[in-house]
């Protein structure tokens, strides 16, 4: 594969199109129906996304409009995306759990005059937000959508989008793409509101292409190529970074997209599909490292011994002081323990890539202690999102973000921000000049991150500085270090530190709803989470879980007085972005007095 065709190409429907020509019949998306995969074809999508292009411009779409997509990661979703783009249109993704108060604000800021959705449940936040701003002119539904009195909108359905000449379709997708270059808007992608109202970014054809062309080298570079490569979709789409590693790398590669049915599915789909790339957040990983420790503990005997051992010399072999002992170990390793949890992830996985939000360390070295590639990447939607991504030939080392892709330069500044530059910077956020104009200077993109270049050239990042506790005496403070510390405690899901302008750090705790069962049973107590929280002898439980970590911390970062919240951190009471980050703002309005309290206890 050449990379060399990907800085040629003018967008991203073009590639998509070169792909389809070449692959024909094989198989490119898969979705589960009636319990058994199937496929569309790469020459069948192709056709889908030509008749639903023309479909779209038939019912009045003009060059530039925008058009939301508003469903579950499924076949479809790509070829929405992907047909909106070859009609000229603007890609507006949105999150599934948006309340009618979030369309609203999507629908007013970015203009959409149309809409694709997916069900009559997703429609049912979305149609009140249509009707309020009176904006979209059409309604897509891919399955029936529900009456609703009133709004100026005409409605379609999906099928009926899939009719007429699918040659004369092509040829006029191909017109139109003339036109479409590097620098023509490709979607506008929302921020995912860590600490307040979702901006719009600007994310054009050259952005996304020269992101797979980094992620693509990536691979050429490090790892032998697959045909096909097997991507496993399971975070949302509406994210950047799936938007670009789940769909629109595949396609660059000419891969194979499988998409999950669920989080609750994802363990056996994983099995079942065999994926050989995947994209992950952090939080996932935390999951599944609790969920494997815990499956071998139960076994005990020479299965807890060898994963004792596993992580023992992967943390060696991480500090750079392995023992002539630790060879041996790895390859009794190698035929025990590791062939059977590759098994559980479908026994071809040649990378776990992780993004999103930082990866603690110890969760890093866990996985390569079990025998899986674990790459940490870095970037933001701003960037397309990837600017970085840890790679074998470079060293991995769990706490960096490796080295720049191609097609990213990076510099520090005076004050440790981490600045970004190359077709890969947006060209501004949506309607917001302001914030274009501080993100965006001298063209640089300031993203916001502080961190420093190692002697390799890796990336490593110290912390957000928007996200910063600086305590009362001038001291800074990494918030997301304490917290991932904190939850890798099995006492502990979920956490949130606080301590600006303060004397000492703060805790909101959330316990791990499995561990406070197990205390409860072997405590002789009964009731739910919050009867317990209420109990001396469970707080002091956590306290002990929190002194743990407090002895690795520094006399500033040290969690001094801790609070229970009432919850879980959950996308749905919006304490939890789709993309699994805490949303420091919401969590703060919602518990700020009980914060506050813990320095007058």
């Amino acid at each position: 594969m050449d990379l060399v065709e990907f800085d040629r190409c003018a967008n991203v429907v073009s590639l998509f199109l070169a792909r389809a020509d070449a692959l024909g019949e094989a198989p490119m998306l898969w979705a589960k129906r009636e319990g058994e995969w199937t496929s569309i074809s790469w020459a069948e999508a192709a056709r889908r996304v030509c008749l639903l292009a023309e479909g779209l411009r038939a019912r009045g779409l003009r060059d530039g409009e925008r058009v939301l997509i508003v469903s579950e990661n499924r076949p479809e979703w790509c070829l929405a995306d992907l047909a909106i783009m070859a009609a000229g249109c603007v890609t507006v993704p949105t999150y599934t759990t948006n309340t009618t108060r979030d369309h609203t604000h999507i629908l007013e800021n970015s203009g959409a005059c149309a809409a694709i959705v997916s069900s009559a449940k997703l429609a049912k936040p979305l149609l009140p937000a249509i009707v309020q701003t009176d904006l979209c002119r059409h309604v897509v539904g891919m399955e029936a959508l529900p009456s609703l009195q009133g709004g100026n909108f005409a409605t379609s359905l999906w099928d009926d989008m899939l009719t007429g000449d699918a040659q004369a379709a092509r040829a006029a997708v191909e017109a139109r793409l003339v036109s479409i270059g590097r620098d023509s808007l490709a979607c506008i992608i929302y921020t995912s509101g860590t600490g307040g109202a979702p901006r719009g970014v600007r994310q054009h054809h050259g952005m996304l292409l020269t992101n797979i062309a980094g992620t693509t080298q990536v691979i050429l570079d490090d790892f032998h190529l697959d045909r096909p490569e097997v991507f496993l979709s399971f975070l949302p789409l509406s994210h950047a970074y799936e938007h670009t590693a789940g769909e629109i790398f595949p396609i660059g590669l000419g891969g194979q997209i499988y998409y999950a049915e669920g989080l609750e599915k994802l363990a056996a789909n994983i099995e079942e599909v065999g994926p050989t790339i995947m994209v992950v957040v952090p939080r996932l990983f935390e999951v599944l490292r609790t969920k494997i420790m815990k499956q071998i503990e139960k076994q005990g005997g020479a299965a807890k011994w060898m994963m004792d051992q596993a992580i023992a010399v992967a943390m060696r072999k991480a500090a750079g002081k392995r023992r002539l002992t630790d060879y041996p170990l790895d390859a009794l390793l190698e035929r025990t323990l590791r062939p059977k949890i590759r098994a559980k992830f479908g026994g071809r996985m040649k990378a776990l890539v992780s993004g999103g939000a930082p990866l603690n360390p110890e969760i890093g070295i866990f996985f390569e202690a079990m025998g899986l590639t674990l790459l940490q990447g870095y970037g933001q939607t701003e960037s397309g999102p990837v600017i970085s991504v840890n790679r074998p030939r470079a060293g991995i080392k769990m706490d960096t973000v490796g080295p720049p892709m191609r097609g990213a330069e990076v510099q520090i500044a005076e004050d440790g921000e981490i600045l970004v530059r190359g077709e890969l910077v947006m060209h501004g956020y949506w309607q917001n000049a302001a914030a274009s104009e501080a993100a965006l200077q001298n063209g640089w993109l300031h993203t916001g991150d502080i961190g420093h270049i190692d002697e390799k050239g890796r990336i490593c990042i110290t912390d957000r500085k928007k996200d910063m506790i600086v305590n009362d005496k001038g001291d800074n403070v990494s918030p997301q270090r304490i917290e991932s510390m904190l939850t890798l405690q099995n006492e502990i899901a979920q956490a949130m530190v606080a301590g600006d302008r303060r004397p000492y750090v703060v805790g909101l705790i959330v316990p791990d709803a499995d561990w406070a069962r197990e205390w409860a049973q072997e405590n002789g107590e009964e009731g739910d989470l919050a009867t317990l929280q209420a109990l001396p002898a469970f707080r002091a439980a956590i306290r002990e879980a929190i002194d743990r970590v407090n002895r690795e911390m520094s006399v500033i970062e040290k969690v001094r007085q801790f609070a229970f919240a009432d919850e879980p951190f959950a996308i749905e009471n919006e304490e939890l972005t789709p993309s699994l980050k805490i949303r420091r703002h919401k969590l703060k309005e919602r518990y700020g007095a009980r914060l506050d309290a813990l320095y007058r206890s």
